[in-house]
């Protein structure tokens, strides 16, 4: 009889409490369960999110095990599972439709109500179970996950750019392309120009859009946006972005606005800047305590859509090889969204410069 797979102990990144520095800490990730997969992690982002974590501006089921933009290979995998097998080349999703609930049933599982994770949990040496971020964990060599959050990509894509595909890439590409519908010919404006925001600017690129307005603070990021396929760009500290859009636009407003920011201010100026029965996406994740106020008549008069766009309303298995596909072919290049990467001891300090918006994308190479 062949012995299975067994616990293991590894090194992660774990947020022990609210606005703690982060600390590599001891982790005990257990062997996969029916249904689940164990993952060996070769790359991971450092994304906005897993800050807010830090903070927790999410919840405060500390201590979090941190990392969620993942790419590896599978090690091993509990009983039942058979859509994919070790050495299969992945990256890690966040959601994992159930393919039962009552979204799933009607047909939209990507707004899946009761998506999978691992039933087994990764904890602290003394037995302390940890929160993985978003269901997931990734700054550890070896996590744990539900195997229908493992999707096969092509191993041609490189590890520190096909993760990134997990999160940022694909809520920004897909706010475009699945919730805001970009078509041929359309104007877009984009409101903030980090890794999400630019990939909204890539996938309305790939969908055909004729003029894509990049609208940020930081003269920066506006120059990383015209990589990504801006074909203008307004810095909104020195002049008004409303009125810039609409100028850009022969003063109607854009077809499509994307507010990647999650802010009520730049939510607001999104707002204004849509031409009439223009769609408003909203992909920024915002704080919980934040509130806006708009004229309920213009939300009337101007007709449209106001829309929020969760992970980029993706079907992972559907979602993330076609974006392997399009950076093969050359269409949307992942590997620049990769400012530098770094070591699993060095998470603290790319938070940093994240903030300080240094970076587009720190990567963890493990």
């Amino acid at each position: 009889m062949t012995e299975g797979p067994q616990a293991v102990t590894v090194e992660a990144v774990v947020a022990a409490g609210k606005g703690a520095p982060v600390a590599l800490t001891r982790i005990v990730v257990p062997a996969p369960g029916p249904g689940e997969a164990r993952v060996r992690v070769q790359a991971c982002g450092v994304c906005h999110t897993d800050l807010h974590y830090r903070e927790g501006a999410i919840n405060d089921d500390y201590p979090f095990l941190l990392g969620h933009e993942a790419a590896g290979t599978v090690e091993a995998v509990g009983e039942g599972v058979t859509s994919v097998a070790p050495g299969d080349y992945v990256v890690l999703a966040w959601r994992a439709p159930c393919g039962i609930c009552r979204s799933c049933l009607r047909g939209a599982p990507w707004y899946c109500f009761d998506s999978r994770n691992a039933a087994n949990p990764m904890t602290l040496e003394d037995g302390t179970p940890l929160s993985p971020a978003l269901g997931i964990g990734a700054f550890t060599p070896l996590t744990l996950v539900a195997a229908g959050q493992c999707v096969k990509v092509d191993p041609d894509v490189p590890p520190q750019a096909a993760g990134l595909i997990g999160c940022g890439v694909m809520a920004g590409f897909g706010a475009a392309v699945n919730t805001g519908r970009v078509g041929l010919g359309e104007t877009v404006a984009v409101f903030g120009c980090g890794g999400v925001g630019d990939a909204a600017i890539a996938g309305a690129a790939v969908a055909g859009a004729r003029r894509i307005i990049a609208v940020d603070v930081s003269d920066r990021k506006l120059e990383w946006a015209r990589r990504f396929g801006a074909t203008d760009v307004v810095n909104a500290s020195t002049q008004d972005p409303v009125e810039a859009v609409r100028a850009l636009t022969g003063g109607n407003g854009a077809d499509v606005v994307i507010e990647a920011v999650g802010r009520p201010e730049t939510y607001r100026q999104a707002f204004f800047s849509r031409d009439l029965a223009g769609r408003l996406v909203l992909v920024g994740v915002p704080d919980p305590s934040m509130t806006v106020e708009l004229p309920l008549i213009e939300v009337f008069s101007r007709g449209g859509s106001l829309a929020s766009s969760w992970y980029g309303d993706c079907l992972p298995t559907r979602d993330f090889p076609i974006i392997t596909d399009l950076h093969r072919q050359g269409r949307l290049n992942l590997a620049d969204f990769v400012t530098e990467t770094i070591g699993i001891g060095d998470v603290e300090e790319a938070f940093a410069r994240m903030e300080r918006g240094e970076v587009l994308r720190s990567v963890v190479l493990i």
